[in-house]
């Protein structure tokens, strides 16, 4: 991409469109575009075909989408479902139809079957049956993934995608209902914090595994992908090591300062045992990330004392 190159943005106002730009931005790129719900309805094909038409975008990163942890997508699998793929189809068909060179988007691990190998290769996707709690939302990325490869295959274009793990940072959701579990369980510490609460409760057993990439980090792997991948087939981007939610609330307790009691609801689900990503591809081609979990998390929590208002 050229620094003047017409870039535009889907889902600029979310964690990772909104970090993507900023990225952008301090290497110098000028021609972004986006737009706001209000302005764009991505779930609206006449309307975002005629902004393609106006436009005309050179390049697409898709980084639009509902999201949500594993409460939401169980209480809304059908708009899950629904909206992803309506918003990932208009947005990628209106770029292949307007001639796009260069569409990127994004996917999520929870493509890969709930008992799949550890750690995950691209090649395991399809080869089992998905984890429940989040079956929508997982089908409706792997559709946009295939779309992206038969466009691929079929005409030549270079229309690429690439799964990133479970994603925290600046810009974070820290909403008690929809958040992710970085996001939810930093606010439960920091209110416990300020309340002086004996206890703080989370969901599931402490047991599961999970991998966390730093936005910043994905934001990085988004523009090199932009500038040096071209292949039909997707990459996993991630950090390479995993952590149990006990481990993780306890490094997310310590972060905060909180000095009360860790207790476990195991009533809850766990959702996936395991979700560690195999990013063996993408380190050999020459990306690596470049935070810690550690560092990550403590920039994660500065922002939040000082935009989140409790």
């Amino acid at each position: 991409m050229k620094k003047n190159s017409k870039i535009y943005i889907a889902g600029h106002t979310g964690l990772v469109g909104g970090s993507i730009v900023k990225k952008l931005q301090t290497l110098g790129y000028t021609g972004l575009i986006f737009r706001k719900r209000k302005e764009l309805d991505l779930l609206d094909q006449k309307k975002v075909m005629e902004f393609f038409n106006k436009e005309k975008p050179e390049y697409v990163i898709v980084a639009a989408a509902r999201v949500g942890g594993i409460k939401a997508n169980m209480i809304f699998p059908a708009e899950f479902f629904y909206e992803n793929l309506q918003i990932q189809n208009n947005i990628i068909w209106s770029a292949f139809k307007t001639d796009v060179k260069k569409l990127l988007f994004l996917g999520t691990s929870c493509i890969y079957p709930r008992e799949s190998l550890q750690p995950m290769k691209e090649e395991s996707l399809l080869t089992g049956r998905l984890e429940p709690t989040n079956e929508g939302y997982a089908i409706a990325k792997i559709a946009g993934i295939k779309l992206c490869e038969y466009i691929h295959s079929q005409y030549g274009r270079k229309f690429v995608s690439i799964m990133p793990p479970n994603l925290y940072g600046p810009g974070d959701n820290f909403d008690p209902e929809s958040s992710h579990v970085i996001g939810g369980l930093f606010r439960r510490f920091h209110e416990a914090k300020i309340s002086n609460a004996p206890e703080v409760v989370v969901w599931g057993t402490g047991v599961s595994r999970r991998e966390f990439l730093f936005i910043e980090d994905l934001a990085d792997a988004v523009v090199w992908m932009m500038n040096n991948y071209n292949e039909k087939d997707f990459l996993n981007v991630g950090a390479g090591s995993d952590l149990s939610i006990k481990e993780l609330a306890e490094l997310i307790k310590g972060v905060v300062g909180y000095e009360g009691k860790l207790v476990f609801d195991t009533t809850k689900p766990d959702g996936m045992p395991r979700k560690l990503l195999d990013v063996s591809k993408i380190k050999l081609l020459g990306w690596n990330p470049k935070f810690s979990l550690k560092d990550g998390l403590k920039k994660t929590y500065e922002w939040y004392k000082e935009n989140i208002n409790l």
